[in-house]
C-alpha cells in the first residue's frame, strides 16, 4: 500500500527507465497521486504499457539517454520539472579479469554518464522547479562488493557522490538530492538472473542466498514507496543522503 502524499497531486514528474521494472512502479504510483509524469525509455510499446496502467495524466517521450541528441530533444520536451527519479540501468555482471573498454563504456554510458548528463541538462535550461526534488536509483553494491558486479558497483558509487555534489551546488534554490539503494528487487532482471540460475544448476546457490534477507526480496512497489517520500514535501529536510532498502539483509555487517 502506498502512503498519500497529497502535495504530489498537480505537480509534474519526469521518470527514466519506466518501461519496466522499479522505473515503471514509481511512474504508476506517482499517477495515482493525480501527478502528471512524463515516463521516458527506448521502447514505446512498454512505455505505452506503463501508460495504460495510470490513474492520472501522463506523457510519453521515448529516448535513448545515451545518446546526446535524443537527451536534448527529452528536455526540450519537457516542462518545468517538481522532480525526476532516475530509474534506468542495467547490470551486465562479468568477472575483472574480463574487464575491457567496451563494457566499461557501456555501464558507465547508461548508469552514470546519461543520468548526469541528462541532470545538467535540466539544470542548465532551468526544467527543475525551486524546492523540485531529485531521486537516483543507486544500489547496495555501490558500498559492498558483489563478484562479476565490479563496474555495476562503481558506477552506482559514481552515481551517488554526484547527487551530493548537486546538494551543495543547488541549495540556494532548495533543489533536493537523494539516492534510493535497494538490495535484490523481484524485477523482470531478477527473473532473467534467476533462470540463468536454474540453467547453470545453481538454483540452490540463488535461494540460499535470498534467505538471509529477513524480510524477504522487495518489490519495485517497495521501492516506489520510498521514492514518493523523496520527492514529496515530506522530505522536504532531506538531501545528499541514501536511503538503504534492503529487507534487513546489511543489518548484520
Amino acid at each position: 500500500m502506498m502512503g498519500n502524499y497529497q502535495d504530489l497531486e498537480s505537480k509534474t514528474f519526469l521518470v527514466t527507465g519506466a518501461s519496466s521494472g522499479i522505473g515503471r512502479a514509481i511512474a504508476i504510483a506517482l499517477s495515482r497521486q493525480k501527478a502528471k509524469v512524463y515516463i521516458t525509455g527506448r521502447s514505446s510499446e512498454r512505455l505505452d504499457e506503463t501508460l495504460r496502467s495510470f490513474e492520472g495524466e501522463g506523457v510519453v517521450i521515448p529516448a535513448d539517454l545515451t545518446v546526446a541528441e535524443e537527451r536534448e530533444h527529452l528536455v526540450d520536451s519537457l516542462p518545468a520539472l517538481d522532480g525526476v527519479c532516475h530509474c534506468a540501468g542495467i547490470i551486465n555482471p562479468f568477472p575483472i579479469r574480463y574487464v575491457d573498454q567496451a563494457q566499461l563504456d557501456k555501464i558507465f554510458d547508461i548508469n552514470g554518464a546519461a543520468p548526469m548528463l541528462l541532470t545538467s541538462r535540466l539544470l542548465g535550461k532551468k526544467k527543475i522547479r525551486d524546492d523540485g526534488a531529485l531521486v537516483f536509483i543507486s544500489s547496495v553494491a555501490s558500498e559492498r562488493g558483489m563478484k562479476g558486479g565490479s563496474l555495476y558497483s562503481a558506477s552506482k558509487a559514481a552515481l551517488e557522490a554526484f547527487s551530493r555534489s548537486i546538494t551543495l551546488e543547488h541549495s540556494a534554490k532548495r533543489i533536493r538530492s537523494n539516492c534510493l539503494k535497494p538490495a535484490l528487487v523481484r524485477t523482470p532482471l531478477y527473473e532473467q538472473a534467476k533462470d540463468h540460475a536454474t540453467a547453470a544448476g545453481s538454483l540452490e546457490n540463488y535461494e540460499a542466498y535470498e534467505t538471509r534477507y529477513p524480510l524477504g526480496i522487495g518489490t519495485p512497489e517497495d521501492v516506489a514507496s520510498a521514492a514518493l517520500f523523496l520527492l514529496s514535501s515530506a522530505s522536504r529536510w532531506i538531501t545528499g543522503t541514501s536511503l538503504v532498502l534492503d529487507g534487513g539483509l546489511t543489518a548484520s555487517i
